[in-house]
């Protein structure tokens, strides 16, 4: 059945789940020698319990011609876990800092007809991860690239969060810069689907200020903790809400915020001329009436006005 908007209003309460006591010892999952086939894999790993991962996985861990990983030692770490040894395979390390270097030797092996796995340090390659180039000038030389699909981050957070997932929207991690960050919700403020966005701990509190002052305190959200880990929480409410439950914590761990789009026909207390100014910054006329309509909810035809107005007030300053 389709998810919709009214299929998931639930009430105002925040709520917070937490995962208790000792984690139970893991025995190794099985694995077997296997044929790897040429080509380019990409493995999801685990994003914090180690048995996330899966057999196929395991299996191409264990068989591959060569191994690159964007932090070797997370990786090496899951292999004892699970009871793969190296055998004398390389592992090399491939990451932001080294890709530029490292992606000719991984393509070289492609070449050869070699097997090359990528595994990410955590999660889905290709969602916020070096995996990218590597991918895309693999298959720019045609080579096979294929996918052993697992753990996402993305998609735990949307499957515990209670906000709609018919449609939704990876926004990743947003500019550090406070000017960018600004146009980067301003713009976020008109996608009509649940957006999902990675933040560190550090700046989390920031960013739920900014979406509440952007996006508007009144939209759902939920703020997604540690997934998979022992000290896992969900914490689920309007931003405003959120925002208070978090006041004055200091929060650790990988987090993963999702805010739901702003309601259909409702019209939000906003600062148009503000809303207007940024989005003029940084768009043209029409894309920036189409990001404040969508963010305020009100007509169109209105929103242009208003922007032909103060394009007219800035033109005659500058005069």
């Amino acid at each position: 059945m389709r998810n919709t908007k009214d299929s998931t209003r639930r009430s105002k309460r925040v709520t917070e789940t937490a995962m208790t006591g000792e984690p139970h010892p893991d025995p190794p999952a099985s694995h077997r020698a296997v044929t790897v086939p040429a080509g380019l894999h990409l493995i999801a790993t685990p994003i914090g319990a180690a048995r996330d991962i899966t057999l196929r996985a395991l299996d191409i861990l264990a068989s591959a011609d060569i191994l690159a990983a964007e932090d070797t030692r997370s990786l090496r770490r899951l292999m004892e876990i699970h009871g793969i040894p190296l055998k004398g395979r390389p592992l090399l390390a491939y990451h932001d800092h080294n890709g530029a270097q490292m992606r000719p030797r991984l393509l070289a092996a492609l070449a050869k007809g070699r097997s090359v796995a990528f595994a990410p340090e955590a999660g889905t390659p290709m969602v916020s991860d070096p995996g990218y180039q590597l991918s895309r000038e693999a298959a720019a030389q045609g080579y096979p690239v294929l996918a052993a699909p697992g753990a996402s981050a993305v998609l735990a957070a949307l499957a515990v969060a209670g906000l709609p997932s018919d449609r939704f929207c990876f926004m990743g991690f947003p500019p550090a810069a406070q000017a960018a960050r600004k146009r980067f919700l301003t713009e976020a403020a008109a996608i009509p689907a649940t957006m999902i966005f990675y933040e560190s701990p550090k700046r989390i509190h920031r960013l739920l200020t900014e979406v509440a002052d952007t996006l508007g305190a009144a939209r759902d959200c939920a703020l997604c903790r540690e997934l998979t880990k022992r000290f896992e929480e969900v914490i689920r409410g309007s931003v405003a809400e959120v925002v208070d439950a978090i006041d004055g914590r200091v929060l650790k761990g990988e987090i993963v915020l999702l805010v739901d789009r702003a309601p259909d026909g409702v019209v939000e207390d906003v600062d148009i001329d503000e809303l207007l100014r940024t989005a003029l910054a940084a768009n043209s006329l029409r894309n920036a009436v189409d990001l404040v309509a969508a963010r305020s909810g009100l007509p169109r035809r209105q929103v242009y006005q208003q922007a032909l107005t103060l394009q007219g007030e800035r033109r005659t300053k500058e005069e």
